[in-house]
This record gives C-alpha cells, sequence and structure tokens, in this order.
C-alpha cells in the first residue's frame, strides 16, 4: 500500500466506532500491522483456477498492480465468538434492545408538524377519491352511450 492509502485507511479507521470497526473484514489488522505490504490488492480479474487461500497466493510489493491478474481477493470467514448466545430469547432479548436504541435516534415529528401532516395525506385522499370516482362514473356513461 502507498503511504497515502495507509493514511486514508487510518483515518477512515478513527472515525469508525469500535463496533463497526469490528463488523469490517479484517481492516483493524491491515492498519494496525506492518503486514501491509504483503496484502493482495483485487486486480478485477477472475481467477480461472477459483479460489485460492491467502497463504498460497503470491506476495506483492503493494504499490504495483499484479502482473498476471491471478491474485484474486478471498473473503476469511470469522469464527463466532463463544459469548454469542444459542438461546433465541437471549437473541430476541438483544434486539429488542437495540430496537430501542434505535428508536432513540430517531427525531420525532413535533405535534404541529403532525397535524400539518396528517391535514396534506387526508386531501391527498379526497381528492383522489374524488378523481377516481369521477373516471369511474364517466366510464359507467360512456358504456351505457355505448352499449345501451
Amino acid at each position: 500500500m502507498s503511504k497515502r492509502d495507509r493514511a486514508r485507511d487510518k483515518d477512515a479507521a478513527e472515525d469508525i466506532s469500535t463496533e463497526s470497526a469490528e463488523e469490517l473484514e479484517g481492516r483493524e489488522d491491515a492498519t494496525s500491522s506492518d503486514e501491509e505490504s504483503t496484502e493482495l490488492r483485487p486486480s478485477g480479474k477472475r481467477s480461472a483456477r477459483g479460489r485460492r487461500s491467502s497463504t498460497s497466493a503470491p506476495v506483492t510489493d503493494g504499490d504495483s498492480d499484479s502482473e498476471g491478474g491471478s491474485a484474486v481477493a478471498v473473503k476469511e470467514r470469522k469464527k463466532k465468538p463463544a459469548s454469542e448466545s444459542r438461546n433465541p430469547l437471549v437473541r430476541i432479548w438483544l434486539f429488542l434492545k437495540q430496537v430501542v436504541a434505535e428508536l432513540k435516534k430517531v427525531i420525532w415529528p413535533t405535534r404541529s408538524e403532525m397535524i400539518t401532516y396528517t391535514i396534506v395525506v387526508l386531501i391527498f385522499v379526497i381528492v383522489m377519491t374524488a378523481f377516481i370516482s369521477g373516471i369511474d362514473l364517466g366510464f359507467a356513461k360512456l358504456v351505457l352511450l355505448v352499449f345501451g
């Protein structure tokens, strides 16, 4: 990786929270270790041989693109931590806690905004009902005139 890429990755890693950083695929390992020069960069080409493990892939210097196009980025599977519970009640409880946390972030409309929105919706429904009723009545009279 070039110095610019390392600086950008370092800034991005500082900006994200620890929860979302754990979800990213190895970003913290890539920015915190000296193995950056041995990482493979995807060339945009698919290998005809299928997936390759990261240990058997050729090592590049990171600043140049791979010449043969045979380097394939492989997503490593993460092992589930032991703290993750299989109990469905615990998972439901965690989900509900996350829902409440997200609802606290919502900017709720004020009472006057809610009244305004309600009036706009009711007026729209009345106009659309009148429009569809008028079209229905017009088609009914047209059918009676033509076939009547």
